[in-house]
């Protein structure tokens, strides 16, 4: 028998705030272990939490951003909890009452048509610690340099029914989080992480399978991989008349499998009540409205904006409008070099695939767009061949240097007068 996937992210983000979400300790990465601490985030008795306005208006934006319904009235709540790295044995997050809910997002399927992702709710927590288990004498160690660095938690619908739409979601929402500058969206460091539920259905059934979570994809290909095994693994084990059992798996990226980490029950009893040391969470309208006005042009109808005004293909908008800082370097070439197709080419082929060799992100390019376009210019009057136009290329990004004084330096302007071919 087929079956069909359902699947469910929760993706968290780290907002980029300076300070944490209840306390003024630094969120920076990096820092020396248990040194950006202090009583608030450590849990000690009688301190009480402040809640960071600028995490609330970065959540706001993400919400608007993802058509949310904001609620005007919304509360904190503890997450009652053991664990060694959460040192007041309870997380400040929102439960019954969150900032915003029913929202969607549009991605594209493999098939090539749109499917809108429905958002179940968004709300804002606290992270936890780090626990440390390699590179210890013995046992284990906990970093507590994370605890209250402010996250929210974006909770999809059951809608997604494949790994790649999964990848493409999360893709997406990448994306809007980096356009709105909210996070830096680094999953190495944590900054964006996910967990997926999943479950399988039998074509005509209307009750949805059990459903496992995998957890530790820091990766938008693990996320695909882990998936795509889990749902092999499912599928096998209902063919030979086995049983789903609910449980949170990991993914072993070394071993290509998902392995179990522990069993979960259908409820955790987290025993949620109101965080009583936080007032409710009341927002001014104008004030939602203010920031409503602030949000920049999105993905999608930036997309769309580059295929209409500059007549692109559907590729090159989509690769160029992925990433707000590549999408504003392509578009400053074209104030400058009014042929975007060929500016396109470019950016596409050559700066990419330097960028890429490199490991750098566009906002280290060595190059600006003005020099680009100079190039782009010599090529057009005919100063240079296309074919020396690489060379310069190559030497413009490992020196900074301006095209024309490469050209000068090396001698690289060509001659057009037949008369001087002639004498040659």
């Amino acid at each position: 028998m087929d079956y069909q996937a359902v699947i469910g992210l929760e993706v968290h983000a780290q907002l980029a705030t300076e300070s944490k979400i209840f306390c003024p300790c630094s969120t920076r990465f990096g820092q020396r272990p248990n040194s950006s601490t202090c009583p608030v985030c450590l849990g000690m008795p009688g301190v009480l939490p402040v809640l960071n306005r600028k995490a609330v208006e970065l959540a706001l934006k993400v919400a608007l951003a993802t058509h949310c319904r904001i609620a005007g009235h919304s509360i904190f709540a503890r997450k009652n909890y053991f664990y060694p790295d959460l040192p007041k044995a309870y997380q400040i997050s929102q439960f019954e009452l969150p900032l915003a809910e029913h929202g969607w997002v549009e991605i594209e399927t493999e098939e090539g048509r749109s499917k809108k992702i429905g958002i179940t709710r968004i709300h804002m927590e606290e992270d936890a610690g780090k626990s440390l288990h390699e590179g210890t004498y013995e046992g284990s160690r906990v970093d507590l340099n994370r605890c209250g660095t402010p996250l929210i938690e974006i909770v999809s619908e059951p809608d997604i029914s494949s790994p790649q739409e999964a990848k493409a979601y999360m893709q997406k929402l990448r994306d809007i989080l980096s356009y709105l500058q909210v996070c830096d969206c680094n999953m190495e460091e944590g900054s964006l992480r996910c967990d997926a539920n999943v479950s399988l259905k039998a074509p005509q059934a209307e009750k949805l399978g059990t459903k496992t979570e995998v957890k530790n994809m820091n990766s938008f290909r693990f996320l695909q991989k882990a998936l795509e095994y889990e749902i092999r693994r499912q599928a096998a084990e209902l063919r030979a008349g086995g049983v789903i059992v609910q449980e949170t798996r990991l993914w072993d990226s070394a071993r290509g499998v998902t392995v179990s980490m522990r069993s979960k029950e259908e409820a955790h009893d987290y025993r949620y009540f109101p965080e009583p040391d936080l007032v409710p969470l009341r927002l001014d309208p104008a004030w939602v409205e203010e920031l409503a006005a602030q949000l920049p042009e999105l993905p999608d109808a930036k997309r769309r904006r580059f295929i209409e005004q500059y007549r692109l293909p559907e590729y090159d908008a989509g690769l160029l409008s992925s990433s707000r800082a590549l999408a504003d370097f392509y578009e400053r070439c074209v104030a400058l070099f009014p042929d975007p197709k060929q500016v396109s080419n470019w950016i596409m082929g050559d700066l990419l695939c330097h960028l890429k060799n490199d490991e750098r992100q566009i906002q280290d390019c060595p190059l600006q767009p003005e020099q680009l376009a100079q190039l782009l210019r010599l090529i057009k009057d005919k100063v240079i061949s296309g074919k020396i136009a690489k060379s310069v290329f190559e030497q413009m990004y490992l020196s900074g240097k301006d095209p024309q004084l490469i050209v000068e330096e090396k001698g690289l302007r060509q001659v057009a007068d037949a008369g001087q071919i002639e004498k040659l």
